[in-house]
């Protein structure tokens, strides 16, 4: 749900599995058959796990990184990982890639150009919850087109400051 400014997007856990399985539908409605998927670390390991799960493909995982100030809302420089973690084999065939929002659409677009440079994918599309209105790149699947681009504040964030000392406040342990 959007606050009144438009700036601001708030998710519950069930609006956040909806959107995910929604996506799935989309997907699986396009007829597009693929072999296996590639989830982005860390935003695209929930929606990648649980399409992992519905279509009951492999599930790889590369992690990227661009966020770096201002608790996370200021872009800087991307990091994309050397190795991809594949539970077995190369990333190969027609392949999903999952994220959880295409924001300035810089991360997908660089990832997405780094797999197509890679001779072993045949066919690569990509997935993701939300699409920003400012971003760069429009995935092939998207459930969300947001064209304010607000900050999604996803039901996880949660954990991005509690500590375990904070979990045994939690519990009393």
């Amino acid at each position: 749900m959007l606050t009144d400014d438009g700036k601001h997007l708030y998710v519950s856990w069930d609006e956040y599995h909806m959107l995910t399985e929604r996506l799935a539908l989309k997907v699986h409605a396009s007829g597009w058959e693929f072999d296996q998927i590639l989830c982005l670390a860390r935003g695209g390991m929930r929606p990648g796990d649980i399409l992992s799960r519905v279509f009951d493909k492999p599930l790889g995982i590369m992690s990227t990184s661009s966020y770096r100030a201002e608790a996370g809302t200021i872009q800087g420089r991307l990091d994309m990982a050397k190795y991809i973690t594949l539970p077995k084999g190369e990333l190969a065939g027609r392949v999903l890639l999952v994220d959880d929002l295409a924001d300035s659409g810089v991360t997908l677009r660089a990832v997405v150009d780094r797999l197509r440079g890679m001779p072993s994918i045949s066919e690569l599309r990509s997935a993701v919850i939300w699409t920003k209105g400012v971003s760069s790149y429009t995935p092939d699947y998207f459930v969300e087109l947001l064209p304010t681009s607000p900050w999604i504040h996803q039901p996880f964030e949660e954990y991005d400051a509690l500590r375990p000392e904070g979990l045994a406040k939690k519990y009393e342990i």
